[in-house]
């Protein structure tokens, strides 16, 4: 190879500049010289390793023109003079190359100054970060989401624990003033019949000034109407009252097993209608329930975190309807699979396809943001799944979301308790 200037410098073999020769020999990057014809001028030792790592051609494998194959032909395109730089791959992929074009002269000509260095190790290094990191977040995901379940646990725990205090609190005063009622209303029903026995016997006898008294008192206390309204008062009451028991007993069924550990068989219906009224004061103004239920025996399960499904699921289909609409409440058994299924469908507006494979995600919401935490369907998926069932999700032909939980009827090798 003829000998050849470099800007103002000469190549390495010439006598004159042994620094030059020395510092090129030494160093990493690979430094190639090439006029305006593609021809190589110059080529350092670790641009010749370089080229032998690549193999690109087995007869000549130290050919650095190998390298020069490598740029991509806008790197050799210079509109405004000031050269090129990226990075480049070998054909393996494998090798990852930083590379730098820069205009320079030889012999007087336009020529080019090629720099390239190594980065593959580097590189695996990021990609090596980059995967650790996925699995960092992953992980810390899960862990999110298992603490969330843990603290949601707890707290339902804790409610069904003051819910159960609160509804033996709540059931005493609740029995006598029902017991009361009764005899209210038979007493009532005494004293008006006594009334009208009194009335029947002493008119006949009673001069008029006194019938006149007994009218004008009857009169000013309304007593045809109270005599009739008197009883109606203390049905209501007592309609009143039934109603504040059972939405007691609904509290104490809701909570109940949050304090049991085995599991138990139990009518996933009575769960249903207990957590539906526990949430009605946030459903009452909003959506009319309609129900179309079958038939269900009796399934084996943990009946509180079952019921914090629901509420999940009949929270979630109350958002999801705007002014006013319609739940629908579903059921039936699958004897040949030993599964049961209760669906709750809303009115409302459906789920948008892009949101429909994240629906169970953790921490995903289609909620305005500070209004939902995300995971409520996540904690009811893991709820369902650790009983052996399944959550299935659909948009219904005429409208609405569908969350239909698949329960079994029977869970393996556990001590049940009716």
């Amino acid at each position: 190879m003829p000998e050849a200037p470099i800007g103002r410098f000469w190549l390495p073999s010439r006598p004159g500049n042994p620094e030059l020769a020395a510092f090129l020999e030494m160093i990493e990057e690979a430094v190639l010289l090439v006029d305006g014809d593609a021809a190589v001028h110059y080529a350092n030792p670790s641009a010749l390793q370089l080229a032998h790592r690549l193999d690109a051609d087995p007869k000549d494998p130290d050919n650095p023109h190998a390298l020069m194959a490598l740029l991509p032909a806008e790197a050799w395109q210079d509109p405004d003079g000031n050269g090129w730089s990226g990075e480049v791959r070998g054909a393996d992929g494998e090798l990852a190359l930083v590379a730098r074009r820069y205009p320079w002269i030889v012999d007087g000509r336009a020529a080019h100054l090629l720099l390239l260095r190594d980065v593959t190790e580097a590189r695996h290094r990021q990609d090596e970060l980059r995967r650790r990191h996925g699995e960092l977040q992953q992980a810390y995901a899960r862990l999110a989401s298992a603490q969330e379940q843990l603290l949601q646990q707890e707290k339902m725990a804790s409610i069904g624990q003051l819910a159960a205090g609160i509804a033996h609190e709540i059931n005493n005063p609740i029995g006598y003033v029902h017991s009361n009622l009764v005899s209210l209303r038979d007493y009532t029903s005494g004293l008006l019949e006594l009334i009208h026995a009194y009335e029947r016997a002493l008119a006949p006898k009673l001069d008029e000034t006194t019938l006149a008294t007994i009218s004008e008192v009857r009169a000013r206390v309304d007593f045809d109407f109270v005599s009739t309204d008197l009883p109606e008062l203390i049905n209501e009451s007592r309609e009143g009252l039934e109603r504040v028991r059972r939405i007691v007993q609904d509290l104490k069924d809701f909570s109940h097993a949050g304090r049991e550990a085995g599991w138990r068989r139990v009518d996933l219906h009575k769960g249903l209608e207990s957590t539906l009224n526990i949430v009605w004061n946030d459903l009452k103004y909003k959506a009319k329930v309609e129900r179309q239920l079958g038939p269900l025996p009796l399934v084996e399960c943990h009946p509180s975190e079952v019921n914090q499904v629901f509420m999940n699921l009949l929270l979630n289909a109350g958002h999801a309807i705007g002014e006013r609409g319609t739940i629908t409440l579903a059921s039936g058994h699958d004897a040949a699979r030993d599964e049961v299924w209760i669906s709750i469908r809303d009115s409302g507006p459906g789920i948008d396809a892009e949101a429909m494979p994240r629906i169970f995600d953790p921490f995903f919401t289609t909620k305005p943001a500070g209004t939902g935490t995300g995971l409520g369907l996540s904690i009811s998926y893991g709820i369902v799944k650790k009983h052996g069932g399944r959550i299935e999700v659909a948009n219904g032909a005429e409208g609405g979301a569908i969350f239909t939980v698949v329960l079994p009827v029977h869970q393996a090798a556990t001590s049940v308790r009716t």
